[in-house]
């Protein structure tokens, strides 16, 4: 451990996060470090951290008090070290183990493409965590934004995020396309243009079930009703779609007395409901049509009935399926309907990394926008929060932002931690200064009868009303 970083001293009265098989062990003086962000990160920043301080204060009366180390990332840091990400700034987060941040230029002309991906590969933060739930009093574009409170799991490290892409007309991609068209694609008909740009969609059997197995993990521990693996497969059936099955074998080989497919609640609830119905018979009610298919087909899926309930019949029979935590997949582009015409349907969403960018910023537009909506990016062992917004340079410095994404990031951090009397007091109170439509600019435009208020002012009325 240093004593600084990026010549920033540590601070001498706090304690650093340990992790040992599994656990984090938290001090009542933790040292958390923080990266200010870029833009109106400034502002959100110095807001966010009064309230993160006035809670704690609150909460424990004194017992508890975080201690704060900046590090230095995106352009603060490139004005002081000519380094977008310094090696300091990457260590300490390791060191420390629980960090937060705020919005990050991408640097343009070469460098890193993206300090954000680059945190997430250095520290192998895998999940990236993103609940999405309504506040009451926040304006929203649909009649009944209550009804959505999903959380959002997004494998955080594969895809096309892995980084994996030449750009056209170069050596290197056309020794790429020359290799695919002449020998991998060889005596088809299917070839890649020339002049393309090409990238690779790498997603592991590691990294699916991972991803998987935390977010059925977080169902358990938070009592949500189902998971909804989210995919491409019907397109993209050894990437996506091999997501999908390994997603459906973590539920059933490791998580199999919590959960229930949903083919196998088809063929349980058929059978409560037909007493004595035949395996063929209920085979029939969960395929439609089987009599017109190959009959190869038609056994595979008689097969399934009976392996189903050989396997299951009497610990999720009887009814006892409808207590499990339902595993269920769906479609990529469906998804985006789906919650919004049937956001109750839906609790926990686990996605591959592309898929989950969009759809949690599609989530994040039914209940507010992203000015109000948390991330996290975790692995085994490290966790940083951050705001899921950009940085809006136009905005920086005049106190106008919403700071809500960086705050309710410092909710989830302080759940993480189990300082959750604090979490909640910044949650409460936020809902509550929201109602008082005491807001910024982003939600006053959309509220009859609100206050605008600047940054700090939003900031103030969140620790009045703690």
């Amino acid at each position: 451990m240093q004593t600084s970083y990026n010549g920033i001293a540590v601070p001498t009265e706090g304690k650093a996060i340990e992790y040992a098989n599994g656990t984090y062990t938290v001090p009542d003086n933790p040292i958390i470090p923080y990266i200010e962000g870029d833009g109106t990160g400034r502002d959100i920043w110095k807001a966010s951290q009064r309230v993160f301080d006035a809670a704690v204060e609150k909460a424990y009366g004194g017992k508890k008090k975080v201690y704060w180390l900046e590090v230095l990332a995106g352009e603060k840091s490139y004005r002081k070290t000519q380094n977008w990400l310094p090696d300091d700034t990457v260590k300490a987060t390791v060191d420390f183990r629980v960090s937060i941040k705020g919005p990050l230029t991408t640097p343009v002309g070469g460098g890193i493409r993206s300090l954000n991906v680059a945190l997430r590969q250095l520290m192998d933060l895998y999940q990236c965590v993103r609940p999405v739930k309504y506040y009451a009093g926040v304006p929203s574009p649909v009649k009944h934004p209550e009804k959505l409170d999903i959380v959002l799991f997004r494998e955080n490290t594969e895809d096309i995020y892995a980084g994996i892409e030449f750009r056209e007309g170069t050596p290197e991609a056309k020794k790429f396309i020359d290799f695919v068209n002449n020998t991998m694609l060889a005596g088809t008909k299917k070839k890649v243009r020339e002049d393309s740009g090409v990238g690779v969609k790498p997603i592991s059997i590691f990294g699916s079930k991972r991803l998987v197995r935390a977010a059925i993990q977080y169902a358990v521990d938070h009592g949500r009703k189902s998971v909804t693996l989210v995919h491409k497969g019907n397109i993209q059936k050894f990437t996506e779609g091999a997501f999908r099955e390994w997603g459906y074998e973590v539920a059933t080989e490791e998580f199999r007395d919590k959960v229930v497919t949903e083919r196998e609640s088809w063929i349980l609830g058929n059978l409560e409901q037909h007493p004595g119905l035949s395996t063929r018979d209920n085979a029939t009610m969960i395929e439609p049509g089987i009599e017109y298919a190959p009959p190869e087909f038609g056994e595979s899926v008689i097969k399934e009935v009976e392996d189903t309930l050989q396997a299951i019949g009497e610990t999720h029979g009887g009814g006892k399926w409808k207590s499990k935590i339902l595993i269920t997949d769906r479609i990529a582009d469906s998804i985006f309907q789906q919650i919004i015409i049937r956001p109750s349907d839906y609790s926990v969403l686990a996605t591959t990394n592309l898929n989950g960018d969009y759809i949690s910023d599609a989530a994040a537009a039914q209940v507010g926008g992203l000015g109000i909506a948390p991330g996290a990016n975790i692995g085994d062992g490290f966790a940083c929060f951050e705001a899921t917004h950009g940085t809006a340079p136009k905005y920086a410095d005049l106190d106008v932002i919403n700071p809500g994404s960086v705050m309710l990031s410092g909710v989830m951090m302080f759940d993480f931690l189990g300082w959750t009397e604090a979490a909640r007091m910044i949650e409460n109170s936020m809902e509550k200064t929201i109602q008082q439509k005491f807001v910024t600019y982003d939600f006053e435009r959309q509220m009859q009868g609100a206050t605008k208020v600047k940054t700090s002012e939003f900031a103030s009325k969140l620790i009045e009303n703690m």
